[in-house]
């Protein structure tokens, strides 16, 4: 094995807070009901206008989720790091990766500008490759973001593994044909996970990193 793709949001970060605080200033603009930190973790995984879909009230027309969309991405740009924080044990899980030698990279359905900006932030030592949600490239789990990393990483699928916190990574790594570890950390409990077609499991990043090392 040479590479590992990494799941962004409940995988390495802990984003949660900062997600719901943007889904909400959003809901709050249009009148709509604020949502709880346990329902955005329901709802988040598919992408943001999915996320605002499923958040906003039922039968919210098209047209407003666009606007919404656009409205999220401003606030969530300049407040995507108020309370976002790497998850205990991933910055020595991942410096343990590095001196191991593995290539690693990140997908993520989040906006791409944002991934890439939170990659810079807080895991640029270890990962160059960062890839989110963009028009030319498919969201999650369209096999398009992990095919896209494995491009740049210069490896092939029995040559990469995938880890993720959720059905859609799951989904994911079958459709790009790779290897999956569900981790229970995340936004989905190990049961979900289970039930979703998990295979191998990793309750921490050292449990992780004991698996590759």
């Amino acid at each position: 094995m040479k590479a590992i793709i990494f799941d962004l949001d409940g995988t390495l970060l802990y984003t949660l807070e900062d997600l719901m605080i943007s889904v909400n200033y959003v809901l709050k603009k249009h009148g709509m009901k604020e949502r709880t930190l346990d329902e955005i973790r329901i709802f988040v995984g598919n992408g943001i206008r999915k996320t605002l879909i499923r958040a906003a009230d039922p039968g919210t027309p098209d047209d407003e989720i666009d606007v919404m969309y656009d409205e999220f991405g401003e606030h969530y740009s300049e407040h995507c790091v108020d309370n976002t924080k790497p998850y205990d044990g991933i910055m020595e899980m991942l410096d343990r990766l590095h001196r191991a030698g593995y290539k690693m990279a990140i997908v993520s359905n989040k906006y791409d500008p944002a991934v890439k900006e939170l990659n810079e932030r807080f895991f640029s030592d270890y990962i160059k490759v960062a890839i989110g949600e963009t028009p030319e490239i498919r969201k999650k789990p369209a096999p398009d973001t992990a095919i896209t990393a494995m491009k740049e990483l210069g490896v092939s699928s029995s040559e990469a593994i995938y880890v993720g916190d959720s059905d859609v990574d799951i989904e994911t790594a079958k459709n790009a044909g790779l290897s999956c570890i569900s981790i229970t950390w995340g936004f989905r409990p190990r049961e979900f996970l289970l039930e979703h077609g998990a295979t191998k499991l990793a309750d921490t990043p050292q449990e992780l990193t004991d698996i590759f090392c």
